[in-house]
C-alpha cells in the first residue's frame, strides 16, 4: 500500500459484468461517506495473497456512497486479478487507498475523444459520465474482442450519452471496426484524446496520433500493463545508497528492487511494472535507463528519478536517495 490513507471498505455487491469481468461495489465499512474522486481516478486495493493492485473507479464522480471497480480475470495475471475473482466475495472487508488521479480530464479541452480497449473502459466510462453531466462535447469509442466480453454494454446503451458511444467488436464485420487512422487524421485545436487499454491498442492509437501531428499536450493515457521482463543485452550495474555509501550490485537478470531486497533494503512497491509510481526513487548521480510507463517523457529526460521495479541504468552506477 502506498503512503496514502488506508480505508476499510466492504464489498456490497459483486457481479459478473461480462465474460471474465466482475464488478465490485465498495462501500465504507463504517457506513460513512467515502472520499471524493475525479474522473480518471484509481484506488490501490490490498488483494488476498499479499498483492496490491490498482483499479480505476468507473462509477460517476460525485458519488460518495460507493466506489465501483471492474476487474478482468487475466490468464497472464501475477495473482491479483485471479484472487479478486476467486477469493473476494460479497460482505468481505478490504483495505484500499484513497483515490488518486494520474489520468485527469483536461479542463481546458473544448472537445474530448475517448478511446477504450477492453477493461481499459473503466476510467474512460467514468470520464464519459463526468463529461455528460457537465454538458461537454465528447465522443467515445469502445473496442472489445466480442460482445460477450464488453463490460457495461447495457449500462452505456441505457445512458443519457448512448448516442455519443460507438462499439467496435474484433469478431464483427469490417464496417464496424475502428479506423484509427481516419479517426485521428486531423488533430484539432482544443480536442483532447484519452486512451486506455491493452498496450498494443494504446501503442497503435498513440503512435497514429503522434504521426498525424497531435500535440503531446493533447494526448492523455493510462497503461494497465507493461512488459517488465528483462531485455536482451541487459548488463549488471551498481547502485549506491546515498545515506550510507553502501554499494549494491544489480545483476543483469534482477531488478533494482530485487537486488536491494536481497541486500536487506526494502523499497515499497505495488504494480512492479513501472505503472503506479509507488517505488519512485530520486536519482542523485548517474543516468537511468527508463522503462516505466508512469513518468512523462519530460520527467524521464530530467533523469532525477526512476522506478527501480523495472528501470535500469545506462551508467555504470546510480546514486540513489536511499
Amino acid at each position: 500500500m502506498s503512503a496514502s490513507v488506508a480505508l476499510q471498505v466492504r464489498v456490497a455487491r459483486k457481479a459478473v459484468e461480462a465474460l471474465d469481468i466482475c464488478t465490485f461495489e465498495l462501500v465504507a465499512a463504517d457506513g460513512g461517506a467515502l472520499p471524493p474522486f475525479s474522473a480518471g481516478s484509481h484506488i490501490d486495493v490490498q488483494v488476498p495473497g499479499g498483492f496490491t493492485r490498482q483499479y480505476s473507479l468507473c462509477n460517476a464522480p460525485g458519488e460518495s456512497h460507493r466506489y465501483l471497480i471492474g476487474v478482468l480475470k487475466d490468464p497472464a495475471s501475477r495473482g491479483g486479478s485471479v484472487a479478486m475473482h476467486e477469493r473476494v466475495h460479497e460482505g468481505d472487508v478490504l483495505t484500499i487507498s484513497a483515490p488518486k488521479n494520474h489520468f485527469p480530464l483536461a479542463h481546458e479541452a473544448r472537445r474530448s475523444l475517448l478511446l477504450a480497449g477492453g477493461i481499459g473502459v473503466t476510467p474512460i466510462l467514468c470520464m464519459a459520465q463526468r463529461l455528460a453531466a457537465t454538458g461537454a462535447d465528447f465522443e467515445m469509442h469502445y473496442c472489445t474482442r466480442s460482445r460477450a466480453r464488453t463490460a457495461f454494454h447495457d449500462r452505456i446503451r441505457g445512458s443519457t450519452f448512448a448516442q455519443r458511444v460507438q462499439f467496435h467488436f474484433d469478431d464483427g464485420d469490417e464496417a464496424q471496426k475502428l479506423d484509427i487512422a481516419a479517426l485521428l487524421a486531423a488533430p484539432q485545436p482544443g480536442t483532447h484524446l484519452y486512451v486506455c487499454g491493452p498496450k498494443g491498442f494504446m501503442d497503435a492509437v498513440l503512435g497514429t496520433a503522434r504521426a498525424r501531428g497531435w500535440p503531446e499536450a493533447q494526448l492523455h493515457y493510462e497503461f494497465f500493463a507493461a512488459d517488465a521482463a528483462p531485455a536482451e543485452g541487459d548488463t549488471a550495474f551498481e547502485v549506491q545508497l546515498a545515506s550510507s555509501g553502501r554499494v549494491v550490485v544489480v545483476p543483469k537478470d534482477q531488478t533494482v528492487v530485487q537486488a536491494l531486497a536481497a541486500a536487506g533494503v526494502e523499497v515499497p512497491t505495488s504494480c512492479e511494472q513501472g505503472l503506479c509510481g509507488t517505488c519512485l526513487t530520486r536519482v542523485l548521480e548517474g543516468t537511468p535507463d527508463h522503462r516505466d510507463l508512469y513518468l512523462t517523457p519530460e520527467e524521464q529526460a530530467a533523469n532525477d528519478q526512476f522506478t527501480p521495479c523495472c528501470s535500469r541504468a545506462k551508467s555504470a552506477r546510480l546514486v540513489l536517495a536511499l
